[in-house]
């Protein structure tokens, strides 16, 4: 009996082309879909839009498994809400994630809107993650995918109720390595295509090339722990929290102590002096462990249930890193709520996003501050 009609995310990367192939194996009716979001990435070989490239090996795969193929031009929406949002938060001398404003704004409100329109019950991708309904509540919960090395609910912490309901993510029981033994054994000619990092859909560019493009540079005074001035820099928004300095950053100094050189990064950002505080390595200035988490979001539970209360949370900072015991408790108002990890860690930057957890269970999160 044949199932519902679904849409599926094709990116012509291994994930979701075998996300296609389990959904169709499992007796869906598909329609596999390119999202076409970003045109001005060009492969310096071919010279070419990296884009086009792309959708010629979803088609591939799409011709392999005869599904029919569309393109869905989100590249207006994509600009607008979330690269032109990208470059007012690095203006303001923040680290913005723009993959997890790329879900939760576009990438599945979208997809879902177009399914709606072809007639398909639910959106599938690739994604590394596992969707799962509560039998006492209904609601849907967002948990960990079964390969922890590959695991996107950091990158998923913001999708509504709305959006899990008509998602399904096939790949999410399956390691990477599995996925890639399927691809390879159903003769996939992206069996073995190098993931892809950097921007969500824009790909691994130069960011300070990439934010000069819009953000002019305005040259400021680098100092160290104590005040001292070490170096200058050309715009503290082309740099952000933990990262490293020396030449080939783009950011140098002068160190004092040069027959024991030690490591140093970027430590706080001050906008409004224009100023950037380096720091050694091991230095107390690197590490935080208070935070404040702005735009607090709840996957399936309510804020009111957590007020007044101090609830034992695992934090993760960044896609994959470390999962830290923390404690969640409410500020002095609603929509202050405040994490305290079990240790002090480097590299926190305001903006970035720190997402929850709970065993698996992937619980909601927000936007650092201090």
């Amino acid at each position: 009996m044949m199932k519902e009609k679904v849409l599926i995310a094709m990116s012509g990367g291994v994930d979701s082309s075998v996300a296609a192939l389990l959904m169709k194996k499992q007796g869906y009716k598909i329609v596999a879909a390119f999202m076409k979001n970003w045109s001005d990435t060009i492969d310096p070989i071919t010279g070419e839009c990296s884009w086009k490239e792309e959708r010629r090996m979803a088609m591939k795969i799409a011709a392999k498994l005869n599904i029919p193929f569309k393109t869905l031009d989100f590249e207006k929406e994509y600009k607008r809400d979330v690269i032109e949002d990208m470059f007012k938060k690095y203006k303001k001398g923040i680290t913005p994630n723009p993959d997890v404003d790329c879900n939760k704004k576009i990438k599945f409100p979208l997809l879902i809107k177009a399914a709606k329109k072809l007639g398909c019950s639910h959106v599938v991708t690739g994604h590394y993650a596992r969707i799962k309904q509560n039998k006492k509540s209904n609601k849907y919960e967002l948990l960990r995918g079964k390969d922890e090395s590959k695991d996107q609910s950091y990158f998923l912490y913001g999708l509504s109720q709305n959006d899990l309901k008509h998602t399904l993510f096939p790949i999410g029981e399956l390691t990477k390595k599995e996925v890639r033994e399927i691809a390879k054994k159903n003769k996939f000619p992206n069996h073995d295509k190098k993931g892809t990092v950097g921007i969500c859909f824009i790909g691994k560019v130069n960011l300070k090339e990439f934010l000069q493009k819009k953000i002019k540079p305005k040259k400021g005074k680098i100092l160290n722990p104590d005040g001292k001035q070490i170096g200058e820099h050309d715009g503290i928004y082309y740099y952000t929290i933990g990262q490293k300095i020396g030449p080939k950053f783009g950011i140098d100094i002068k160190k004092e102590n040069k027959t024991k050189p030690k490591k140093w990064y970027v430590a706080i950002k001050d906008l409004k002096k224009n100023i950037i505080v380096a720091a050694p390595e091991g230095h107390k200035i690197n590490f935080k462990k208070d935070l404040i988490v702005n735009e607090f979001y709840l996957i399936d539970k309510e804020k009111k249930d957590f007020i007044g209360k101090k609830t034992k949370v695992f934090s993760r900072i960044r896609h994959v890193g470390e999962l830290i015991p923390s404690e969640l408790r409410q500020g002095r108002n609603c929509k202050r709520w405040k994490i305290t990890l079990n240790k002090p860690i480097t590299g926190v930057s305001e903006g970035q996003a720190i997402v929850l957890y709970q065993k698996d269970k992937c619980i909601g999160g927000g936007v650092i501050s201090f």
